[in-house]
Formats: C-alpha cells, structure tokens, sequence
C-alpha cells in the first residue's frame, strides 16, 4: 500500500436494500492534498463517503485508512480516527444554537469554557458569520451560513481528514469564494481533504487529484490539472468542458 496515500478503497462494492450502488470502487486520497470526487447525479458519490465513514457497509472490497483496514469498524469507530464527515444536507440541529451545535462536536468539552479559544479564534476567522451568530437558532442561518457552520463544527477539533459532500451546492458565489479560502487554509495546516462537488470552478480552484465516477466505479483518477487542461477528457468523462 502507498504510504502517500491515507485512505484507499480497494474494489469496494455496496449494497443498499436490493439495489447494487458502487462496482468496485478503487480510489486514493493523498495524504496533505484535496482530492476531488466528480460525477453526474447517480454516479454513487455520496454513497462512497457514507460507505467511507461505516454510515452504509460496504459488502466486499476493502478500506485502509493511516495503514489501518477499517472496513468493519462503526461510524463512531471510524469518526475516532479523526475523520470529519459533512453531509450533503449539512446535519445540523436546528432548535440548538451556534454555540451549542459546536459545543456537541467538540467532543474533548463538556462546557463551553472547556473549548480551546485559539481554535475558536481561527475557526471565527475562517467564517465570521459563526462568531456573529454564536447564540442564534441555527435553523434561522441561511444556507451558506449553515454550511459555513457544518463545517466549523466538523473542524472544532483538529482532524486528520475532512470528507465533505457538494459543499457549494445553492451558494452565492461570494459564499463560495469565502469556502475555498476555508479549505484552501485547511490544506495549508495539514489537513487532508476529500470533497464530492459538481461546480466546477470550485474543483478547480482547490483540487489537487481528481477521480470521476461513473456507474458505481471510478472512470478515471489523476490530476486536477491535468484534466483541467483537457477539454476532450471532460467532455467524455462530465458530458462538460471546464
């Protein structure tokens, strides 16, 4: 197994009920970059996350993630490796505030105060908008402001790897500008990155490696630049051209 890589799914097949979703999956995300899963509707990408985190069991192949096979482990389990997921639709509690949805995924605090105030700090200054609206419901925000909470709440404590799904969908693209600073910011601290997007542009600016799926499988896995830089690539993998 590469050690460059920190998680890898190995010919991963997964049922759900009767229906046969992912065909063998094989797929690896480089330690310390942003991989970017890209695919029309229906091509099994949320599904690899949720099978990723044990939310859906995968009923053959194997997952390795820092060396480990965690193919059968639960989603707490897995979550204890310092493994951050963020639903496609962000997961937050809406009658709890700001602060108290954070204060449940900081995990290591039982009280506010016990929350560390430099990561605070730097979470507030990767998304004012969670600082401003600290004691506000959550399900008042809007949209980008939920999904800047979704993923503060997931980095509330220092991950080892952040899995998000479709975190531009239906944002402003002053939202969208201010997520890609975000992740942007996460790499350069270490953090390793997988994002399942449909905006291209968004991939683009933060991808290091891509894998496109089709069908249930992975069609094709390289480089964000490479494919960026061939239009006949993403006409036949995207049906698009970047």
């Amino acid at each position: 197994m590469n050690s460059e890589n920190l998680l890898t799914l190995s010919g991963v097949h997964t049922h759900i009920g009767a229906y046969h979703i992912l065909h063998g999956v094989d797929l690896a995300v480089p330690k310390g970059q942003v991989t970017l899963l890209l695919g029309r509707n229906g091509a099994g990408k949320s599904t690899t996350l949720r099978t990723i985190m044990g939310l859906w069991r995968a009923s053959s192949g194997k997952l390795h993630f820092a060396g480990e096979d965690i193919t059968a482990l639960s989603t707490p389990e897995i979550a204890s490796r310092n493994i951050a997921y963020v639903p496609e639709n962000m997961g937050i509690f809406s009658d709890l505030t700001v602060r108290e949805n954070m204060l449940l995924a900081a995990r290591s605090a039982a009280s506010e105060r016990q929350m560390d105030p430099a990561r605070l700090q730097w979470i507030f200054g990767l998304f004012p908008a969670v600082e401003k609206f600290w004691n506000h419901p959550a399900g008042k925000l809007s949209g980008g402001q939920k999904q800047m909470l979704a993923v503060a709440r997931a980095i509330v404590e220092p991950r080892e790897l952040l899995i998000v799904d479709e975190p531009s969908k239906g944002l402003a693209p002053a939202i969208i500008n201010n997520m890609i600073d975000a992740f942007a910011e996460l790499k350069r601290t270490g953090v390793t990155i997988l994002l399942v997007e449909q905006n291209i542009r968004f991939a683009q600016k933060l991808g290091d490696s891509v894998a496109v799926m089709d069908n249930g499988v992975v069609v094709h896995s390289g480089s964000m630049a490479a494919l960026s830089g061939d239009a006949a690539l993403q006409k036949s993998l995207l049906g698009l051209a970047i």
